[in-house]
């Protein structure tokens, strides 16, 4: 699975186990054999507050791969790191990902 991008607020729910919404539900409900990627995108005060380290750092120990944030001029027009991963980076990741669970390579071009 691929969460991108992953906001604030869906980041919070996950942490937390909150379970209000059809995607934090089928994450709640995801087999942790299986990966699980996200791609966290927020304003740059948002991802510099201590609660997001925190929460972050949660997804990461349930065993969530994360595609980090990068610096750029967000939609809000502050430059800073919060937005989202380019998507060659998320591709790329993901298609390393697939290739080291050794999975046919037709789902992977």
């Amino acid at each position: 699975m691929l969460v991108a991008p992953l906001d604030a607020n869906t980041l919070a729910k996950i942490a937390n186990g909150i379970c209000d919404n059809l995607l934090t539900c089928v994450i709640r409900a995801w087999d942790l054999t299986k990966p699980l990627l996200f791609c966290p995108a927020m304003n740059t005060a948002m991802w510099e507050h201590p609660i997001t380290a925190q929460q972050v750092e949660q997804l990461r120990g349930f065993g969530y791969i994360e595609i980090p944030c990068v610096v750029k001029k967000l939609v809000c027009g502050d430059e800073g790191r919060g937005a989202m991963a380019e998507v060659w980076t998320i591709v790329e990741k993901v298609k390393a990902i697939l290739s080291e669970r050794d999975l046919p390579k037709q789902l992977i071009s």
